[in-house]
């Protein structure tokens, strides 16, 4: 059982959201005492970039990590060190920067010689992701709303992601990456059949890029020469490839989507295009259903043939449906496991909670979702989830009465399969 700690570092505008900072752990020292007492023994734990080295790298201020991750070993709990969580970097870059791959580098060097004793880093969180909400949506820096930003987000990461862990195995040879994605699937009305399998594909563009597989036969291939990469950026990647050791992924309630050409049955807010029809882009759980964790594990694998983690499994919601949602994301894994498929991990995200996800961390308005702590108060608070990844970090199911009953998005799910 794996936990992880929310701690993106996004910027909009000017400004910086610091979740770490926001759910109070950055002041509290006896947190990770809280999280070995579970019996977790890996967490994704952050040592980024933006929050350490903020200017330039000579200036990097290291007492924090330094601290934290030196509690980390005392207890015998593994980080997966967190480079980049959805952010842009520094001021003096961001994603669209040719520039940004070869700072990352240098931080990660950094960090890999001053704590020579880590063998587990995801320099870049999700890197298709953040290019579509800070290329594609706008809703992050630098604000770009067109494919081309898109694509050059999403090669300025997976390009720092490679220079990243050469500069770590430099000083720790056997360094493993832990590359995160959303474990996504779009779903559609039959008239946009064509987009949703476009979407299918670039889903997994980034762990593609990664692996070297954007060859000339690559489906994506000329899509990305029409949104304006050279043939030299692509090809760099199929020369330098850099595969996971782990394929982290993330899989939420809105991970799986449906695209529906009836628009006016949709708010306003669902409601976009492609140029060329019309659609609204809603969760699938409230269209038409959704294939589960288990399938799209088992696609992940049968793609890349390389060992999986659940790297977040979590669910904004009330205390039941969240107990509810992290023992289906387990059930998951074991059906994915009986499968075959080689899932190595399952981690209850969101230790101690998470602000503002509701608005994509676009507005500060103080929205908390609690994950197994409770951070409100004076101290933290276990949580249901708490005593959940106990029993599950023990080896054993939980049986509380409350998981017995459905998951909101499972009656929803049938109504809509209805």
């Amino acid at each position: 059982m794996w936990a992880g700690i929310e701690c993106t570092v996004n910027r909009v505008g000017d400004r910086y959201f610091d979740q770490v900072v926001r759910s109070g752990h950055h002041h509290r020292h006896d947190d990770l005492d809280r999280l070995a007492a579970l019996g977790v023994r890996t967490v994704r734990y952050p040592v980024i970039w933006e929050r350490t080295a903020p200017d330039e790298l000579a200036a990097a201020d290291w007492r924090w990590p330094d601290a934290r991750l030196e509690r980390l070993r005392v207890l015998g709990v593994d980080p997966i060190a967190g480079l980049v969580h959805h952010g842009s970097g520094p001021r003096y870059t961001n994603l669209l920067d040719p520039a940004f791959p070869g700072h990352l580098a240098r931080y990660a060097g950094a960090v890999a010689a001053r704590y020579p004793w880590l063998t587990s880093y995801t320099p870049v969180n999700e890197p298709l992701t953040t290019a579509r909400f800070s290329g594609l949506y706008g809703h992050w820096y630098p604000h770009a709303r067109t494919n081309h930003a898109f694509a050059r987000a999403l090669l300025v990461q997976c390009k720092a992601t490679v220079l990243a862990m050469r500069a770590i195995r430099a000083v720790t040879p056997d360094a493993r990456l832990i590359s995160t994605e959303d474990l996504a699937c779009t779903h559609s009305a039959p008239r946009l059949a064509y987009q949703a399998a476009f979407e299918n594909e670039r889903r997994w563009l980034s762990l593609d890029l990664l692996c070297g597989r954007v060859d000339r036969a690559h489906p994506l291939r000329r899509w990305l020469h029409a949104s304006g990469m050279t043939d030299a950026e692509v090809g760099w990647f199929t020369d330098n490839p850099c595969p996971p050791d782990v394929i982290g992924c993330n899989y939420y309630v809105t991970s799986e989507r449906y695209l529906d050409d009836r628009v006016d049955d949709w708010p306003e807010h669902e409601r976009g295009g492609n140029g060329r029809d019309r659609y609204a882009d809603v969760a699938a759980v409230r269209a038409c259903g959704m294939v589960g964790g288990a399938r799209l594990l088992a696609d992940c694998h049968a793609r890349f043939r390389r060992p999986l983690a659940v790297t977040e499994a979590h669910l904004g919601c009330t205390r039941d449906d969240q107990m509810r949602w992290l023992l289906g994301m387990y059930d998951e894994v074991v059906r994915a496991r009986a499968a075959g498929v080689p899932v190595v991990a399952l981690t209850a995200w969101a230790a101690f909670g998470s602000y503002d996800w509701d608005s994509l961390v676009t507005r500060d308005t103080g929205t908390y979702e609690p994950g197994l702590f409770d951070t409100r108060g004076a101290e933290p608070r276990p949580t249901a989830l708490a005593a959940m990844v106990r029993e599950l970090a023990a080896g054993r199911r939980p049986d509380h009465a409350v998981l017995a009953g459905r998951g909101w998005w499972e009656r929803k799910a049938s109504r809509a399969a209805a």
